[in-house]
């Protein structure tokens, strides 16, 4: 029997064929691989007119109630219904603000695929499974995953597989349907869960929701890529007189501008996220991401399934990260707030322990380790040796280098899962330690070894 690791990158190299996307050959560093604001041919006075919107509600709103949290200021910026950059637009892809390893790649989004796989084989082929995204952004990553479910439907032919896609966005909700079902949806006002249903292209039910927690119970598998990273943040000061909450305001010397200031005393988020352990002087805590990282726990724990979270990140190392993005650049976090992207990276150590044990977590791991251990040079040997123009040789090459070149995103991204404790642990080994029924090992967080 071919070990469960190996298999991944046998099933990785028996895929069809790949050129389905060509990446720019003006494709930005790394840096920027990651959304921001508008779309890239958007006139410049509608970006405008769409920031002065935002700074006036804004200033508006400060000026009446005071400096808010860095956590309000970008849920304003990012959600706001009327002017959030995600509510209006998603800029991802060339002619955005950021490209995502999904955009640049099939190869991605086929080893998450076959990952998932490996995990449905791994914990005995149960008859049906629910596939998740969190935040799906134009459904890129879906479509390739899609695609491979489709390729190795003898393996699935006795599942029932379906999708099950959270977003808040209108605007990229209707480019996910038309990309995965050619635009054949439907509005769903009989269920007040789904707000929209449709049929993949390969057959799959496909349903939207604006909240992970109106998603069905069930044995499911999780994917959030670069989902983490845009949930608002608090941020923290250490100083002579304790911890500070990092605030936004107004400029008094500057009208209509804003400025970082820090709380006169400690805050309710002082008192309430700061670990009395912690050693940093600045620091960011997410508890949006607790709460969502603690949800999925329980259903894993209850039914069973997987979650794999890929994101900028570390692991309760970094102070200050905060930052926006707008064209593919690096774009100032309070300048023209509602047309850039906003971000900071994520603490896989804040989400481990926010899990509270209920499941196993795996990683972080460079996204370099992960793909390599999920057979990317294998799948890339078979494209190239089916490749049959010099244009698409190239762009496998410069895409391949784009995933896994550490100066780019190899190792600005990382990779973390969270699983049932009975995946990772026998349950006989308690009572049965010379157990000879080894636990298969989990694909993309244990070195490929090909015999």
């Amino acid at each position: 029997m071919v070990p469960l690791p190996a298999r991944c990158a046998l099933l990785a190299a028996a895929l069809g064929p790949a050129g389905r996307r060509r990446l720019p050959r003006h494709h930005a560093p790394a840096a920027a691989a990651r959304p921001t604001s508008g779309k890239g041919g958007e006139p410049e006075a509608e970006g405008s007119s769409r920031a002065t919107a935002m700074l006036r509600h804004l200033l508006l709103k400060l000026r009446a109630t005071g400096p808010v949290t860095v956590a309000e200021y970008m849920r304003e910026a990012l959600t706001n219904p009327g002017q959030g950059y995600y509510t209006r637009r998603g800029g991802i892809g060339e002619s955005g603000d950021f490209i995502t390893s999904p955009e640049i790649s099939q190869v991605f989004g086929e080893l998450i695929g076959i990952w998932y796989i490996s995990e449905w084989i791994a914990t005995g082929k149960p008859k049906a499974f629910q596939m998740v995204e969190l935040g799906p952004g134009r459904g890129t990553l879906t479509d390739d995953i899609l695609r491979v479910f489709n390729q190795l439907a003898s393996l699935l032919s006795k599942c029932d597989v379906s999708v099950h896609l959270v977003e808040v966005s209108p605007k990229l909700s209707e480019i996910q349907a038309l990309m995965l079902t050619g635009g054949k949806v439907q509005s769903n006002p009989e269920d007040k869960s789904a707000y929209m249903k449709g049929v993949s292209k390969t057959g799959i039910p496909i349903f939207w929701y604006r909240d992970i927690q109106d998603v069905p119970p069930g044995y499911s598998f999780y994917l959030a890529h670069e989902f983490f990273d845009a949930l608002p943040i608090h941020k923290f000061q250490r100083t002579e007189k304790g911890w500070h909450e990092v605030l936004v305001d107004t400029d008094p010397e500057v009208p209509d501008q804003l400025r970082f200031v820090l709380s006169p005393s400690s805050t309710p988020a002082t008192e309430n996220f700061i670990q009395p352990e912690e050693t940093r002087d600045h620091v960011e805590v997410c508890p949006e991401a607790g709460v969502i990282i603690q949800r999925l726990a329980c259903r894993i724990e209850k039914d069973g399934g997987a979650a794999l979270v890929a994101d900028y990140g570390h692991d309760g190392t970094k102070t200050d990260t905060f930052r926006g993005f707008r064209n593919h650049k690096l774009h100032d976090v309070l300048r023209a707030p509602g047309t850039a992207d906003l971000t900071a990276d994520v603490d896989f150590s804040y989400l481990r322990k926010m899990t509270q044990g209920r499941t196993a977590t795996l990683g972080p791991i460079k996204q370099r380790e992960f793909l390599k251990n999920m057979g990317i040079d294998l799948r890339l040997q078979v494209l190239l040796q089916n490749s049959r123009d010099a244009a698409t040789h190239e762009q496998l090459l410069h895409s391949y280098d784009m995933l896994m070149n550490p100066k780019k995103m190899g190792d600005r991204f990382n990779f973390f899962a969270l699983l049932p404790h009975p995946r990772l642990v026998h349950p006989d080994k308690k009572h049965k330690p010379e157990s000879k029924s080894p636990l298969p090992p989990v694909a993309g967080f244990g070195e490929l070894l090909l015999k």
